[in-house]
């Protein structure tokens, strides 16, 4: 679990930033992204911190405030879905990892992403496969972009009710495409996603 970031800070390599992202397979809602840079990656608190999707909803609002209380400097990013369409959800995903590492507090010596390599950065990175799981820098990033997510995503269920935002999170389950059948789309949908594009030129 920790061998990428013991071998950096055994080198003298530190602060590491870890970034991961929320939405970008979903449908509907933003694309989140954070950098979570955490004084010590291997503090005894820290090891209920796993990749956000192994850990239950409530349990994951719990680690998000653990990791808000004692990490170095937390940046997020929130492109919204109009943006993600404009740009599409490489390039938007791309560009915000960019801007949430820049925006830490603390300057990172080394950043460790999840999956995807960083393009013009401007710091040493290293795209880790399945970083999430295997970097508790990245598994931090991970449960703060997550449950931010979440939470815009709870948010909209209130201004769109028909879509079950709450419940799926914008991500396409059965109930979802059902709303989108029978209802169209909202403001909140990616309309260069293959179902909604269908959806709104058989309209």
């Amino acid at each position: 679990m920790k061998v990428i970031e013991q071998l950096l800070i055994q080198a003298g390599i530190s602060p590491i930033a870890g970034v991961d992202e929320a939405g970008r397979g979903a449908c509907a809602g933003p694309l989140v992204i954070a950098a979570v840079v955490l004084n010590d990656p291997f503090a005894p608190e820290l090891s209920l911190v796993r990749d956000s999707k192994e850990i239950s909803e409530s349990k994951r609002e719990e680690v998000f405030e653990l990791i808000e209380s004692i990490a170095a400097s937390i940046s997020v990013v929130i492109v919204p879905a109009e943006e993600v369409d404009s740009r599409g959800v490489h390039a938007a995903n791309l560009d915000g990892m960019r801007r949430a590492v820049n925006g830490l507090a603390v300057t990172p010596a080394y950043v460790l992403t999840d999956g995807y390599a960083i393009e013009g950065l401007g710091f040493p990175n290293l795209a880790v496969w399945k970083g999430d799981q295997v970097v508790v820098s990245i598994s931090a990033a991970s449960v703060v972009a997550k449950v931010t997510r979440d939470r815009i995503m709870r948010e909209m269920d209130k201004e769109f009710p028909l879509y079950g935002f709450a419940g799926h999170k914008g991500y396409i389950t059965a109930a979802h495409t059902q709303a989108l059948n029978e209802h169209g789309a909202c403001a909140q949908h990616r309309q260069s996603f293959s179902n909604v594009a269908a959806l709104i030129h058989k309209q």
